[in-house]
């Protein structure tokens, strides 16, 4: 095979490589993405999307597929604490505490005034198929599974790869302009001497994937039951069951059950134990459960100390792994991919300066280490509640049942431990309830100008979200009209990868600006007048725009906002063709 010659070359079809080559497919960017396993993942893994990734998945056109056979709404509206599924005990199949999860229940307003999407949630190993058929089918014969990396080099003109293709065993090179290392840090990252910080080896997971009838049992509306065992010891000994379709709720026909153990524990469980662990804890008797597959893994909260290389950049895992809880990780890899993609895109056509490449490391370094310290804390955060009951690791295994009879009981100290419990317990959402780490962070610098203002109040537990048009930060969801149709604000840049002007009714003076800079600088700038021909119909942009009727905001392809103007401007001009400049590094 000759050599072959690409703007971008993606290493890695994980979610954040083939989100890569969706997202560069609507930009039209060439590009080859090769992959050293045969298919997608055979595990669950992750499986929630939060509402800014499938927001970033409508955007191109791949969130109605994500829909059709994740999770619905009413399905993961809950978490449940219990002593076991089943049983029939006086302490078995207790629930302990029900907690509203993922925009569900009295969560849900909030949720859905915040943005277009719901949540969903889909495990990896159903989820990476429908991204891979998405990519094949925009990029045909550019996506290449059992295509291994074995050699790489790059200097100020690009990278140059040597790739086997493990089918036929030949070896070619691929040249690029830039390269995404998209390989969960595998071989990228140490190629070219980036070490990744923080502390590994934290927990060591066993995640069982089975098949098996639960829906006697099972809670209808819960994702996952946590169970805190009178027979157990202290989390992380007595696991968590997850469901994971393709029915969803009670019938669900698939799960996923992950034990945790510290590492080196002369406890931790051999394969042949796993399913005889899960009926001891679970208490379902001799029902068939189906042993699919046992992954064993170990968690890490650990960030790369650089993100880009010249002209390689790190994505998802390659950057940044963290603890499951809070679900951050895929979902950190695929914004990763949506902030980088557009710049590479703008640079590729020379609608930008290569120095706007510099601030994806400047932009996102700081949001991985933000989930991975927040993923940590929440970790941490699950043994508060073994605690809350008075489940402690010096404990004694005699005194563990004891706790439970009186944690039960109609006595003052029962009533004492179930509201401690309570308590701590709820500290919790921290994890389920994250809704303003999902939505509300933002960018202090890098292709953005701010303007001096202060960032909106932060609620300490992440769970309250304030839309803000201010610079750095996602611009807010509102609904609008077009053409007697319904549309969200995040639908307005679509997928040209073009900048995007909104002002108010009496914003034409922008509008005047936006077409000088678009000719200064040789671009395309979109202007769309919210109140004009976008009305607000039901005020709901009115409510979170801040700025006046004659104000303008500047909004980048990933949706976050790169400058504003509160009100006119005498030099309207000058103003935004400066701001352009600066986004655009030229």
């Amino acid at each position: 095979m000759s050599d072959i010659h690409v703007p971008v070359l993606i290493v890695g079809g994980g979610g954040a490589g083939l989100c890569s080559s969706i997202f560069l497919s609507s930009y039209g960017i060439e590009h080859l993405l090769v992959e050293r396993h045969a298919g997608t993942s055979h595990l669950p893994k992750a499986h929630y999307l939060n509402q800014r990734t499938m927001e970033i998945l409508r955007q191109h056109g791949i969130a109605d597929p994500v829909y059709a056979v994740g999770t619905p709404v009413d399905k993961v509206r809950s978490v449940t604490w219990q002593t076991s599924l089943a049983g029939d005990g006086p302490l078995d199949a207790q629930v302990l505490h029900k907690m509203d999860s993922y925009g569900g229940g009295a969560l849900r307003k909030a949720y859905e005034r915040a943005s277009a999407c719901a949540a969903s949630n889909l495990p990896q190993l159903r989820l990476e198929p429908i991204l891979r058929q998405e990519a094949e089918r925009r990029a045909p014969g550019a996506i290449r599974f059992r295509h291994e990396l074995t050699g790489l080099a790059h200097d100020a003109g690009g990278v140059t790869a040597t790739i086997l293709d493990q089918g036929t065993g030949e070896m070619f090179e691929v040249h690029a302009e830039y390269l995404i290392g998209a390989d969960g840090g595998k071989t990228i990252g140490a190629t070219i001497g980036v070490e990744m910080l923080g502390a590994g080896k934290l927990i060591e997971m066993v995640s069982a994937h089975v098949s098996a009838d639960f829906s006697p049992w099972w809670h209808d509306d819960a994702l996952m039951a946590q169970f805190v065992n009178p027979d157990a010891g202290v989390f992380p000994e007595s696991g968590v069951l997850v469901q994971m379709g393709p029915t969803w709720g009670r019938h669900s026909e698939e799960w996923v059950f992950h034990f945790a153990f510290m590492p080196d524990d002369p406890a931790r469980l051999d394969d042949t134990q796993i399913v005889p662990k899960m009926r001891e804890l679970l208490k379902v008797g001799d029902i068939p459960i189906e042993l699919h597959r046992i992954g064993h893994w170990q968690v890490e909260g650990v960030l790369a100390e650089r993100y880009s290389a010249g002209r390689i950049h790190l994505v998802g895992d390659a950057a940044h792994r963290h603890p499951p809880t809070t679900g951050l990780g895929l979902n950190t890899g695929i914004q990763d991919v949506h902030n980088l993609t557009w710049k590479l895109k703008a640079v590729l056509d020379g609608q930008a300066g290569p120095a706007l490449l510099d601030s994806y490391e400047s932009e996102r370094r700081p949001i991985g280490r933000q989930n991975v310290e927040w993923a940590m804390c929440t970790m941490e955060n699950r043994f508060i509640a073994d605690s809350g009951l008075g489940k402690l690791p010096m404990t004694p295994p005699e005194r563990r049942r004891p706790l439970f009879e009186q944690y039960f009981s109609d006595t003052t100290i029962g009533a004492l431990r179930r509201a401690r419990f309570a308590e701590a317990v709820h500290t919790q959402r921290t994890e389920f309830q994250a809704h303003n780490v999902e939505l509300g962070f933002h960018y202090a610098g890098g292709a953005v100008v701010p303007d001096g203002s202060p960032p909106p109040a932060v609620d300490p537990m992440g769970t309250t979200y304030q839309a803000t048009t201010r610079p750095g930060h996602r611009l807010p969801h509102a609904w609008i009209s077009r053409d007697s149709r319904r549309i969200s604000t995040l639908d307005l840049p679509g997928t040209s990868g073009d900048l995007l002007l909104i002002t108010g009714a009496d914003g034409d003076p922008w509008a005047v600006a936006a077409a000088a800079a678009a000719a200064k600088y040789d671009i395309r700038i979109a202007v769309v007048r919210i109140g004009g021909d976008y009305p607000d119909s039901v005020g709901l942009w009115a409510l979170v725009r801040e700025i006046a009727d004659d104000g303008a905001i500047l909004v980048r392809p990933d949706h976050h906002v790169a400058w504003r103007s509160p009100a006119a401007a005498d030099d309207a001009v000058d103003q935004l063709t400066v701001a352009v400049g600066t986004v655009l590094a030229r």
